[in-house]
């Protein structure tokens, strides 16, 4: 499984409060943590709040805790950027930025590897990651199919199949697989079925937060996270905060603004004969 949820944008106006929450409380603690439990949970008993929320919890109590400073060694990986460019622009790096303070060590990029201790999940590493001044804007979910244990076309004749779920900016679906090249011999290309909301529908998604004081006006709770959840999700945050935040810590990787992040953060998957998905 692998989860990125990416920002073109710095800091902007916002490091006074950037300075005190960095990339693992602004976004890992709640909205990566979600997209997880959305996952990764089993089908609720009914589609209403108490039910999908009940699920959820049971994912973020089946985390594998990071809590000892070999585990944040071996599965954090913490940058922040330099200065670079975005679509063909110069940006300053985030220690340029206007309120930052001088030789901070807050971090704007994080990847992680995430263990679920369960047994629909024993054994699947996931993979986050979420950063600010990377090359796009994109939130998506790519579930990554296991290699054929015997392959009936020999080996490399087909890659794994990945089915991408797509959350933002354009909300859909696509599913990659193989298929055989017209003609007598045989021959594999990786081909995609794409399905894009606005394309289909010709019609815009609401945007997050309309539809959250939509819900809030009608009462559903569904997609609020209940008080259990964000203790289980702040949980696994603090214990990955406390080795990160002390003074015997090494300082963030730096990345260019305009690269998918640090060179560790390749090597993380690397290690386990994996790559991050371009989105």
């Amino acid at each position: 499984m692998q989860i990125t949820a990416s920002e073109e944008l710095g800091i902007e106006s916002r490091a006074r409060y950037y300075e005190e929450a960095g990339i693992l409380r602004d976004m890992i603690q709640n909205h990566v943590l979600q997209l997880v439990c959305l996952t990764a949970m089993e089908a609720p008993v009914a589609f209403d709040a108490d039910a999908v929320r009940d699920e959820k919890i049971k994912v973020l109590r089946a985390l594998c805790p990071i809590d000892a400073p070999e585990a944040v060694t071996e599965k954090v990986i913490l940058g922040q950027y330099v200065a670079g460019q975005i679509a063909g622009q110069d940006v300053p790096g985030y220690q340029e930025e206007k309120d930052v303070a001088t030789g901070s060590r807050t971090p704007t990029f994080v990847a992680l590897k995430l263990l679920i201790n369960s047994w629909r999940w024993d054994g699947v590493p996931f993979y986050v990651r979420s950063g600010k001044r990377l090359p796009k804007r994109a939130t998506e979910i790519a579930i990554h199919f296991r290699r054929l244990p015997h392959s009936l076309f020999g080996e490399g004749a087909s890659a794994p199949n990945i089915l991408v779920i797509r959350v933002q900016p354009e909300e859909g679906i696509a599913l990659r697989f193989s298929a055989k090249v017209p003609g007598e011999r045989y021959r594999p290309r990786t081909v995609s079925m794409d399905f894009r909301y606005g394309r289909t529908f010709a019609a815009a998604s609401p945007e997050a937060y309309e539809r959250l004081l939509l819900d809030a006006l009608k009462g559903d709770q569904t997609l609020f996270t209940r008080r259990d959840e964000v203790e289980a999700a702040w949980k696994l945050v603090g214990g990955i905060l406390q080795i990160t935040e002390s003074k015997d810590h090494p300082a963030p990787f730096r990345y260019p603004a305009g690269t998918w992040g640090p060179h560790e953060s390749d090597a993380l998957l690397n290690s386990d004969g994996r790559a991050w998905r371009r989105p």
